[in-house]
């Protein structure tokens, strides 16, 4: 049995900048990402290479979460699309009129429920598959037992993947983006840090902490290295934020039991009106559930 973890957050910016024609509502509101995000799913359930029994969905709804509180340049929703942001709640409605147990986070966020499901119910199944190109949860990877998921590239990346792809251990990860930054979190990283450096020393240390000090007792030979190690005893301080902005949260309050994770088809009567709010829907799933 496999367990599927969806971050739908991506789902819903995917659907909205992709190539889908337009799609509005009889109100006038435009629905293009719900109306992909469920398509994507049905497709999902529908694989048969996937073999999904047992899945979630996880959003965040706001942007904003406990590490706004941390880092006043951690990302927020300001600026984004309006269209986007109205569809929040819509979506959720509509993946659980689909019978898909929905995860909304306003404290934490999409990427903590996803982390948490993987650590909680990784030994009960025989593999884990969070469905996300995200690098973050690329510390969630434990062997071939939790992997990511790259839909869109159809890869699978488990933690031979993750050493090929940022040089360092999946449980590197936070200290990698702590180094190197990320952009896409609003997280600065070390001036001077690239990826290449920061693998290198972390594939070495594992850890920033564990880094020394001094460049001279550096077992790993880098250019610059003088320049690099001061910088770094400098930001001592803002590293550990910044990994701990990096670093998901595996202790969310998720309510369901992995039982309740299994999939026993759509609510008929949810999707009906569900169709008659997007005015209309072509896409069926196979299977409804009794209302």
């Amino acid at each position: 049995m496999r367990l599927h973890l969806i971050d739908g957050t991506f789902e819903l910016f995917r659907a909205h900048y992709s190539k889908r024609p337009a799609r509005v509502a009889p109100d006038g509101m435009d629905v293009k990402a719900t109306v992909g995000v469920l398509s994507s799913l049905i497709g999902l359930l529908e694989e048969s290479e996937e073999q999904v029994t047992h899945l979630a969905v996880a959003f965040d709804n706001p942007i904003e979460s406990f590490r706004n509180a941390l880092f006043e340049g951690y990302k927020t929703g300001e600026g984004m699309d309006a269209a986007i942001v109205a569809q929040f709640d819509l979506v959720e409605q509509a993946v659980a009129a689909l019978g898909v147990t929905v995860w909304s986070m306003d404290h934490y966020e999409a990427d903590d429920a996803l982390a948490t499901a993987a650590r909680r119910w990784r030994d009960q199944v025989a593999q884990v598959r969070i469905l996300t190109p995200d690098k973050d949860l690329g510390q969630c990877v434990t062997g071939n037992r939790v992997v990511l998921v790259d839909r869109i590239r159809r890869r699978v990346i488990d933690e031979d993947g993750v050493w090929a792809k940022h040089g360092c251990a999946p449980a590197s990860i936070p200290d990698w983006l702590a180094l190197v930054g990320d952009s896409a979190d609003g997280i600065p990283g070390v001036p001077g840090f690239g990826a290449k450096t920061a693998a290198a020393l972390l594939a070495e240390y594992g850890t920033v902490e564990a880094i020394p000090a001094r460049s001279a007792h550096w077992n790993v030979k880098l250019r610059a290295a003088m320049r690099l190690a001061a910088t770094l005893e400098e930001m001592r301080e803002e590293a550990a934020l910044y990994k701990r902005l990096a670093t998901l949260a595996e202790d969310v309050p998720l309510q369901e039991s992995l039982a309740d994770l299994r999939w026993r088809g759509a609510s008929r009567s949810q999707l009906e009106e569900l169709a008659r709010e997007l005015g209309g829907m072509a896409m069926r799933p196979q299977r409804f559930r009794p209302d």
